[in-house]
């Protein structure tokens, strides 16, 4: 099962794109620590983490150490939502894969799930290679 994937980040600055990132506004949290204060269910094996929800999980790796922003791998559309309360909370941002944009944390509803839906629909349905070359085969012999 591929992950939809989204960063949070823990600036001072107001990103409006990835591009715009001042890193000297960037400030350094650990976000394990604060998962762990949040999230009733994580589980724990090294240095991966899954945060286990109603209908949803989350998937992040620790190595112990505080950073400025950190790779989620989210597992059904609700996981968006508790990470969205505690971003937030904690005034953080979230980067989304399936707009390529940040969420605007006021409207939720409009994320890139959907996006990242036809993306593993139009992954999923593609022909595999030999596939297409049997047809072309197939197509040649006639």
């Amino acid at each position: 099962m591929m992950s939809w994937d989204v960063v949070l980040f823990n600036s001072k600055q107001k990103i409006v794109t990835p591009e715009d990132v001042d890193e000297e506004q960037l400030v350094p949290v650990s976000f394990a620590l604060i998962f762990e204060g949040h999230f009733k269910n994580i589980v724990k094996h090294d240095g991966h983490h899954e945060i286990k929800g109603n209908g949803f999980s989350i998937d992040y790796f620790d190595n112990g150490e505080s950073s400025s922003n950190i790779l989620l791998s989210l597992y059904g559309e609700s996981a968006i939502y508790p990470l969205i309360d505690l971003a937030i909370k904690n005034n953080w941002q979230i980067f989304e894969t399936g707009l390529g944009d940040m969420i605007d944390l006021e409207n939720p509803s409009k994320n890139g799930y959907q996006n990242f839906q036809a993306y593993l629909n139009t992954v999923l349905n593609k022909p595999s290679n030999s596939n297409w070359f049997s047809k072309l085969f197939i197509e040649r012999k006639k």
